[in-house]
């Protein structure tokens, strides 16, 4: 495994390759193919999500136009429909790369496309890259990574180091574990053996949920954390309410 940086924090799993239920990307795909069909479960929106508004606003505060510009590419990991890069496409000029797991949500994303420089594939994040090292201006990993197994999740880190720009930023988001009371249920109900991680109950996939603590052992020892933000809507009257989410932006030394 490439390493670009200090080395990282200790990880809670000896055998990463076991975590019973069913994990691997097949399963993962007919999740979402169904999905992106039907919308039964989850409202999938053709617009930007807030929490990817507020970073691509913080990072245009903090770097200007330096990263947010037509020569630039960003890198858009589990991009669904392409909402997200499209918007950096029409918003600043910017070129994109998307992947996805599902075929459905690729052909979606394809029907926007129009004139745009957006390049879509139908693949898992999990594995090696076709993108030249540094060429990547922002990388988004927003709800997507938490469905990888921790030496996929150490490889997609890895991954994400070698593609970005020196100076270059991740946006990341992600299920919070902390004081989070479906997630104790589920965790405690729906175990897979790494630990953090379970199998749901309803898709039958394996999903992991960070702490705080355990995201900053991950991501800091080879990217700055410039700001997080955690929501904050988890208990209604005392009992579990919309699950807990972490947002974090990363930025790779110069």
């Amino acid at each position: 495994m490439r390493r670009t940086g200090k080395q990282a924090g200790k990880h809670m799993r000896k055998n990463p390759n076991k975590s019973g239920g069913k994990s691997g990307s097949q399963s993962h795909k007919a999740v979402w193919n169904k999905e992106y069909q039907t919308g039964e479960h989850l409202k999938l929106s053709i617009e930007p999500g807030q929490d990817f508004l507020k970073g691509v606003r913080y990072i245009e505060r903090k770097s200007g136009h330096e990263y947010l510009n037509p020569v630039s590419t960003a890198l858009d990991l589990g991009c669904g429909n392409g909402r997200h890069i499209i918007y950096l496409a029409k918003a600043y000029g910017m070129r994109g790369i998307g992947y996805d797991l599902s075929e459905e949500a690729i052909a979606q994303a394809r029907k926007s496309l129009n004139d745009l420089e957006i390049k879509y594939e139908v693949r898992s994040i999990a594995g090696d890259f076709d993108i030249k090292d540094g060429s990547i201006a922002i990388v988004l990993d927003l709800m997507t990574s938490h469905f990888l197994k921790a030496a996929e999740r150490e490889h997609l880190r890895d991954e994400i180091l070698r593609v970005l720009k020196p100076g270059g930023w991740l946006i990341f988001k992600s299920f919070l574990a902390d004081e989070d009371l479906h997630v104790k249920r589920l965790l405690r109900d729906h175990p897979a053996d790494e630990s953090g991680a379970y199998i749901h109950p309803e898709f039958g996939v394996y999903e992991y949920v960070w702490t705080e603590e355990g995201m900053k052992d991950f991501f800091e020892p080879y990217l700055t954390l410039h700001k997080l933000e955690k929501s904050h809507r988890h208990l209604i009257r005392g009992k579990a309410g919309k699950r807990r989410t972490i947002t974090a932006y990363f930025q790779k030394e110069y």
